[in-house]
């Protein structure tokens, strides 16, 4: 059942990656939500405790870039490129809401 499960989680990253990129080329109104319930299956199956903080890291690295990418000029590229760069973001962002919430709860735990 384990194996099934990371299998699971393993497309679903691969599937959220192909639609944060797909995203910039197709307009769709239901992919954020489809990338957020992705991001939420990474986060879940994906992330495993001691990976935690450096993946909580990299999810605020990437929520900077993307603030700061937003206010450059890419040319014809923009619309390409924020369409991507804020799928991606809801993606990831989802995964990292889960992992910063397993996190809490197992600080919250008593040392044994």
């Amino acid at each position: 059942m384990n194996t099934n499960l990371t299998q699971i989680g393993h497309w679903a990253f691969l599937a959220g990656i192909a639609l944060a990129i797909l995203a910039g080329f197709v307009a769709a109104p239901f992919l954020p939500i489809v990338l957020f319930i992705l991001g939420l299956i990474v986060g879940f199956l994906n992330i495993k405790e001691k990976e935690s903080s450096r993946f909580l890291i990299s999810v605020i690295a990437l929520l900077l870039i993307g603030i700061g990418v937003a206010g450059l000029e890419f040319g014809k590229l923009a619309p390409i490129a924020t369409s991507i760069l804020n799928s991606f973001i809801a993606f990831v962002s989802a995964a990292g809401l889960v992992v910063a919430i397993k996190q809490v709860l197992a600080t919250g735990q008593p040392n044994e």
